[in-house]
């Protein structure tokens, strides 16, 4: 009688194992929102989502464009444009 039930505990945990590696599958096949961007060109802005960080450009008084050695955080909604957009 002890084999059955130590046979019937095992089969159990196995499916719970089963059950929780479903889910698990689930969830990271996109039904929860994964997304794919690709930036448009050229003709389009784009704005910024929630906790954007990146290292920007500045305008220094000769009007040359320095990279930042550190990372920023962008607020949210800002637009992102093209050089075209902007007149030199």
């Amino acid at each position: 009688m002890r084999k059955k039930t130590e046979n019937c505990r095992r089969r159990s945990a196995s499916e719970s194992r089963l059950i929780c590696a479903s889910v698990a599958l689930l969830l990271a096949s996109g039904s929860v929102g994964c997304t794919r961007t690709v930036l448009v060109s050229e003709d389009s802005p784009i704005r910024t989502g929630p906790e954007v960080r990146a290292r920007v450009y500045t305008l220094d008084p000769d009007g040359k464009w320095l990279l930042g050695d550190n990372e920023v955080a962008i607020p949210e909604g800002w637009y992102v444009v093209p050089p075209s957009f902007v007149e030199e």
